[in-house]
């Protein structure tokens, strides 16, 4: 976190969080969310400042319930999720997030839609994380996978990294919040606001 988030976050501890503002996408991008995107379930528009997306990312935190948000100075926005709190690019071989932090992969899924999800370690972050694979690299991804041929059961397929090898299981999209332990759409809880920024 920023030094000047910190000390913004110091002198004005009080200020209510906000929800439903800033999204990311399915392909990593942060967008803006104005009364009428979300009214209307649209994704909202893209946030092309290079300065402003570094300032988001370096800013990028989890809190205990698994929602995630960007802490901007003093006030917490939450962060609508399309599909997880990650996207994950293809290089090669080599797993990287959209905010250019290394991935290293411990479990592969599929969902009902083709989606490919991986779970494993963010750099910098603890604990294990949920990531969307980008859908241009859907290709890249196939070329690294033994799939099964009429695949029913347990696993799907296998996908071959340098030094690793995992099983492709399948997974309901709905259940991947839940398995991986993060919040798809924050929302204030029910009961007077008295949500402090800590």
């Amino acid at each position: 976190m920023d030094d000047i988030v910190k000390q913004a976050m110091a002198r004005w501890p009080n200020v209510p969080y906000c929800y439903g503002w800033l999204g990311l996408d399915r392909r990593g991008q942060w967008r803006l969310r104005n009364e009428y995107a979300q009214q209307n379930g649209l994704s909202g528009d893209p946030i092309r400042l290079p300065a402003l997306i570094a300032f988001i990312e370096r800013n990028y935190l989890r809190d205990d319930s698994g929602a995630w948000y960007f802490q901007n100075g003093p006030q917490r926005v939450f962060v609508a999720l399309d599909y997880s709190p990650w996207i994950l690019r293809l290089h090669g071989d080599a797993l990287r997030t959209t905010t250019d932090r290394a991935f290293t992969a411990s479990a592969c899924h599929v969902d009902e839609q083709g989606n490919v999800v991986m779970a494993g370690e963010v750099e910098g972050e603890t604990g294990t994380h949920a990531a969307l694979l980008h859908d241009h690299d859907l290709d890249g991804f196939t070329a690294l996978c033994q799939w099964h041929g009429e695949a029913c059961g347990a696993e799907l397929g296998r996908l071959r990294l340098p030094g690793l090898e995992l099983s492709i299981e399948p997974i309901a999209a709905d259940d991947v919040p839940r398995r991986y332990g993060f919040v798809r759409k924050p929302a204030p809880a029910a009961g007077p606001a008295t949500e402090p920024a800590n």
